[in-house]
């Protein structure tokens, strides 16, 4: 009977932890979807010359400080996508979306939408961006990739050149 009691307690606080989890991601995803909306309202082009890029920290980036006050304390160890760029006449920081950071170039001059601090995507002035080189392959993947092509490879080119000689031998 203790052990019956014991499980259905632990069932019942599971479900409760579950419950908050379900109520926090809902309230979670309005506020972005409001954030989304807030920044695709205060987009803007410009056109500007990248000077350098790099992952820092936020309190190492250069920011303005009211920026850095007010990021919730555990972002404060993270790297973010940092972006020191000549608009105009001044020389900006901005923080780059991870997906658009891998696109820009280094010392080359490329449009792109910005909203406040936040560059979300980019364009080459004069032709496309050229893409990032795929990352490479692990050390063991490599072996383990190239013994399965060399099996299937070995295979196809025996069976290849046993039908070759058997059609050889008919003629």
């Amino acid at each position: 009977m203790s052990v019956f009691n014991i499980l259905l307690i632990i069932l019942l606080v599971l479900v409760v932890i579950l419950g908050i989890l379900y109520f926090l991601g809902r309230r979670l995803q309005k506020k972005q979807a409001a954030q989304q909306q807030q920044m695709e309202a205060m987009k803007q082009n410009i056109s500007m010359l990248v000077i350098d890029k790099k992952m820092m920290k936020i309190t190492e980036s250069g920011l303005p400080q009211m920026v850095i006050d007010q990021t919730p304390k555990m972002m404060r160890r993270s790297k973010l996508p940092i972006v020191k760029a000549k608009v105009g006449p001044r020389i900006m920081t901005l923080v780059a979306d991870n997906k658009v950071f891998d696109l820009i170039p280094v010392k080359k001059e490329v449009k792109a939408t910005v909203s406040g601090i936040y560059i979300t995507d980019v364009r080459g002035v004069r032709g496309p961006l050229e893409q990032p080189a795929p990352k490479k392959k692990g050390f063991f993947s490599r072996f383990r990739r190239s013994g399965k092509n060399a099996k299937n490879a070995g295979n196809g080119a025996n069976a290849k050149n046993g039908k070759a000689e058997k059609s050889k031998g008919k003629k």
